[in-house]
């Protein structure tokens, strides 16, 4: 197949690798308005042929990957699908959930496939910790907590919230089959105009309260969850070569009282396990994933349904961020009741829609 890329400044080169890694792709196109990050490329990747406009790219294309600042998600990805080709935009999928409600509508009417670039739903540590809540080995989710820091990259497009908590939230849908119902968040632009340090509190579906925090502005580089469960605990930290996943056997329990007054908590200290985990990166995951769809024209798993939730939920934090840490309540018709196997077995990667 085809498969064009727009924007290669700085996320762009790595769905190029992968692209190519991947061995399916007969020919490679790219396009950016940036001179010198198209002659990096060419130095890099000599293979990738270049297009003088994204109408010819698109012309060329049976798929196109986009991977430019958040406003000109919109804008590109509508010129794809209305060409009816198959569109990868990445994260966050628009800056306004009215944009992505556009996005979806239009995709459904072209019958063309739109996958939004949640990378991280394609972790395989990720992925084992879903299968941990799907099989109760956690029991009921009580709490998570979250933490997303690193010194930079400071953006000019969007603030810290839209840039890092994005990965939380898509993970947080994926795991929970739910956004936030209200989210309370509070941040500062410490350097310059964009908020660069956020703390957001999300309250889901079922009772879950999850915090996430996120900071460009931090002395080391930060990717800590913690899920705290009736039955068992788990500790996800993604910046561990091995062992990024321990499942610990710790837990409190409220005894029955016996008498009257009498009040005893029981605390358990078990067994931790960390579990043996595929080490392909995700990226290149996501990447086969959106080939598969391209070549079937399947469903995705992180579709534009998925990416308009995860951007009701960015807009919500922002709003709540706007008045001082308010709860904010994200629209109904995107906030899910509760989590849904239904809809967790129509993304599954390969089915059909």
């Amino acid at each position: 197949m085809k498969v064009g890329v727009v924007g290669v400044g700085y996320w762009g080169p790595n769905l190029l690798r992968n692209l190519i890694e991947t061995n399916r792709c007969s020919e490679l196109w790219c396009y950016d308005l940036c001179s010198s990050a198209s002659a990096k490329v060419r130095h890099r990747f000599p293979c990738v042929r270049f297009a003088t406009s994204l109408q010819e790219l698109i012309g060329r294309c049976d798929a196109v990957m986009v991977a430019t600042p958040v406003e000109t998600h919109a804008p590109l990805a509508r010129a794809i699908l209305d060409a009816g080709r198959t569109v990868f935009v990445e994260k966050p999928l628009t800056n306004s959930s009215q944009k992505a409600e556009e996005l979806l509508q239009l995709a459904e009417r072209r019958r063309a496939v739109l996958m939004v670039g949640h990378t991280f739903i394609y972790s395989p540590a990720v992925r084992k910790i879903r299968e941990y809540i799907d099989n109760r080995t956690l029991g009921d989710i009580y709490f998570i907590s979250a933490s997303r820091v690193n010194l930079g990259l400071h953006r000019k497009d969007v603030n810290v919230v839209w840039d890092l908590a994005a990965h939380d939230l898509s993970i947080l849908y994926y795991w929970l089959g739910a956004i936030p119902l209200r989210v309370a968040a509070l941040g500062r632009a410490c350097v310059g105009r964009m908020v660069d340090v956020a703390s957001l509190h999300c309250e889901f579906p079922e009772g879950v309260v999850a915090n996430i925090e996120v900071s460009w502005l931090a002395p080391c580089k930060l990717r800590r969850t913690v899920l705290i469960g009736s039955e068992r605990m788990v500790l996800y930290d993604d910046t561990q070569t091995d062992e990024k996943i321990k499942l610990l056997d710790r837990g409190v329990k409220l005894e029955e009282p016996q008498s009257f007054g009498e009040y005893q908590l029981t605390y358990r200290t078990g067994d931790v396990l960390s579990p043996f985990l595929d080490i392909t990166e995700p990226v290149f995951l996501q990447t086969r994933h959106f080939l598969d769809c391209v070549e079937t024209g399947a469903r995705p798993e992180t579709d534009g349904f998925v990416g308009l939730k995860v951007v009701t939920a960015l807009e919500a934090a922002c709003e709540s961020i706007d008045k001082n840490g308010a709860f904010v309540e994200t629209s109904p018709s995107t906030s899910a009741c509760a989590p849904r196997r239904a809809e967790r077995a129509r993304h599954a990667i390969g089915a059909n829609p």
